[in-house]
């Protein structure tokens, strides 16, 4: 009871002054882990049943379907996990499926963010959106608190942010509509909890936008800075635009130019914008905002190599 008390108040004192409850620097909660099956952080999940939040789309109580066994299950669910994914890269996705289902059954969260993967992707599988969002939410609910540093940490952090991306759009004729309310709250507890690169990106571009939330620079700047620290490159390359052009925040222009250059480099298929934005910067930019962005850059480095 003491120790509810202590984060009741703490949590209080947070919302008083305007920041998120007990998050550090990195994105990760100053305290220690509530405990599982606790609600998750931000008053709309706080506020709302869980099972209304993310309904089942399947009859109460039905597990959810699984095409019939092809092949012997393996005797232990690491072993049925290792064996589906040899099954997949071998080409035998029948097989996959059925060892990854026996995998999922037994609470492998490497099982359930595959199959979550293969049916959101149409990997070796028919897309299937409705069955992708049921394996990620059922990962999502038994390891919402998986220890951070945990090998699994990263499957059901990316399991809450490839729920929050359903949310944002919703699922065509099902019973996931969109509501960006739901998603900042999935992507905040990934961003916070997890310190998940990915979900501190997209709940940076919610608050720049103002996508389930009132428009906030700083809040905005505040998280894809997190990410940007930790390499991800959509989020370099956005707060570098926002520093540059003083979206929401005071212009930097020469800090701005610096996170745009970082991101410039070995961009993706998908990343032309990156490149488009940094071109344009720079040619804007002054002689002395190029150099301070290139001392910055030289830091950076130099940092990284220590």
């Amino acid at each position: 009871m003491r120790t509810y008390k202590v984060v009741l108040v703490i949590g209080l004192i947070g919302l008083t002054l305007g920041f998120p409850p007990a998050v550090s620097f990195d994105g990760r909660p100053s305290d220690p882990a509530p405990l599982p099956g606790a609600p998750l952080p931000g008053p709309t999940l706080q506020s709302r049943d869980r099972a209304a939040v993310a309904p089942s789309l399947a009859a109460p109580g039905a597990a959810i379907a699984r095409p019939p066994a092809a092949v012997a299950r393996p005797a232990t669910p690491i072993e049925a996990l290792r064996s589906g994914t040899q099954a997949l890269r071998a080409g035998k996705p029948d097989q996959a499926v059925t060892s990854l289902e026996y995998a999922a059954e037994q609470g492998m969260p490497g099982a359930m963010w595959k199959l979550g993967r293969m049916y959101a992707d149409g990997d070796g599988v028919d897309q299937n959106k409705v069955r992708a969002f049921e394996y990620f939410r059922e990962l999502t609910k038994t390891h919402a608190y998986e220890p951070p540093d945990s090998p699994q940490s990263r499957f059901v952090a990316s399991a809450f942010v490839a729920l929050g991306h359903f949310y944002l759009e919703g699922i065509p004729d099902s019973a996931v509509k969109a509501d960006p309310v739901v998603a900042l709250d999935l992507f905040r507890h990934a961003a916070t909890y997890f310190g998940d690169p990915e979900a501190q990106y997209y709940l940076g571009r919610l608050y720049l936008f103002g996508t389930g939330t009132a428009k906030d620079g700083v809040q905005a700047a505040r998280w894809l800075r997190l990410a940007a620290t930790k390499g991800q490159r959509n989020a370099q390359a956005l707060l570098g635009s926002m520093l540059f052009k003083g979206q929401g925040i005071s212009r930097q222009a020469a800090m701005g130019l610096f996170w745009l250059t970082l991101a410039k480099d070995n961009p993706g298929p998908e990343d032309t914008w990156i490149t488009e934005t940094y071109k344009s910067a720079f040619a804007q930019a002054n002689p002395d905002e190029r150099a301070l962005a290139y001392r910055y850059l030289e830091e950076w480095v130099r940092d990284r190599r220590r």
